[in-house]
């Protein structure tokens, strides 16, 4: 198995495979469990080159060039229903997966907006998008009164200033912080005219300059070191953060907060490329990660929801029952989900976030 992140060890084990049958697989960076990696290859024998990426946009880069030599790649709804307009996947082939009666109806309504009909992609994970807090440090910086269930925190100015002391990261990611800023303003956070979502940049403007950095990984480790004390991220990656410190017992305590204003709700699925070189291989990963025990420890490490009802039964209690993973019906239902905006949009967006992180 080639892993980027592996030890150089596991990389030439990997190479000294030569001439096996290989899959290639494009997931988010911190987001599985290795053992399942050995664990495919040994039940299989199918060598697995795993590689990863930290923002949307590098994957669509290379999907859409064609020719990635990616056999499984992992984008998120919105992104997906773009590509998938475009024709860079191909139709899974629904009798190769039998454990696809492992998902979860529930989930797969939702990722319907994405993919109608589920023909082109699984769930993996989903998740909701929200507010990493060093409880600590924020409560020194803001006070006992400091909103951390609010996009107050990280949207009004006065607050944002003074949590420049210890330090804010923020997703690299425009179609997550804008539909927030959305939500902030009152707007609708799936608004697809450019003249409401340019209402976000005098917003963004005033508190890119209090962003210690826009990355969409970093603040793991940042929040679990102490280094910052507010993350505008991924629940999962949160989370791992929070247990990266209680492990470190370094006093390092995060709280994960979905925003009383709403979150955004996010599906990252599993899909084929059109030039997938190994479709065969590649429907037997996506069917291997569908096996009810190994979604549940995907899930029992990564602490994200999965959309594998079967797993349910198999999570851990600290993910199953914890609400910031698996939240109750109530925060669902204030959870919104976005669209994928057109071309001359997306543009746009492109164009106001690069101004907006660059201050110019």
């Amino acid at each position: 198995m080639k892993f980027t992140g592996m030890t150089m060890a596991a990389a030439l084990v990997a190479a000294g495979a030569a001439g096996a049958e290989e899959v290639h697989v494009y997931n988010w960076s911190d987001y599985i469990d290795e053992e399942l990696l050995t664990k495919f290859e040994e039940e299989t024998g199918i060598d697995l080159i795993y590689d990863v990426f930290d923002s949307n946009e590098i994957l669509e880069t290379k999907l859409l060039a064609g020719g990635s030599g990616y056999d499984v790649v992992v984008p998120s709804g919105t992104f997906l229903s773009r590509q998938i307009q475009a024709g860079a996947f191909q139709k899974l082939d629904k009798s190769k997966l039998p454990n696809i009666e492992n998902m979860w109806d529930a989930i797969e309504e939702r990722t319907e907006k994405y993919d109608p009909g589920n023909e082109y992609s699984v769930n993996y994970m989903w998740g909701s998008t929200g507010i990493g807090v060093n409880i600590n440090k924020v409560k020194e910086v803001l006070g006992d009164d400091a909103p951390v269930n609010s996009l107050a925190l990280l949207f009004d100015p006065a607050n944002m200033e003074k949590l420049a002391s210890c330090g804010v990261h923020m997703l690299d990611a425009p179609t997550e912080v804008i539909p927030a800023a959305l939500t902030y303003l009152g707007e609708e956070s799936d608004a697809q005219d450019y003249e409401t979502i340019e209402k976000v940049e005098p917003v963004l403007t005033a508190i890119a300059p209090y962003v210690l950095k826009f990355h969409s990984s970093e603040y793991i480790n940042a929040l679990a070191n102490g280094d910052i004390c507010v993350a505008f991220g991924w629940s999962g990656d949160i989370l791992q953060a929070r247990d990266r410190a209680a492990e470190a017992d370094n006093g390092v305590e995060i709280e994960y907060h979905i925003p009383k204003e709403g979150a955004l709700m996010w599906f990252d699925q599993m899909a084929i490329p059109v030039d997938a070189p190994n479709t065969d291989a590649a429907h037997k990963f996506i069917n291997f990660i569908m096996d009810a025990n190994n979604a549940a420890a995907a899930s029992n490490y990564v602490y994200y929801a999965n959309g594998n009802m079967a797993s349910q039964a198999l999570l851990n209690e600290d993910v199953i029952g914890d609400t910031a993973i698996y939240p109750d019906e109530e925060t669902v239902n204030n959870l919104y989900t976005t669209t994928t905006w057109d071309p001359k949009v997306n543009r746009n967006v492109t164009r106001l976030w690069t101004k907006i992180k660059s201050g110019t």
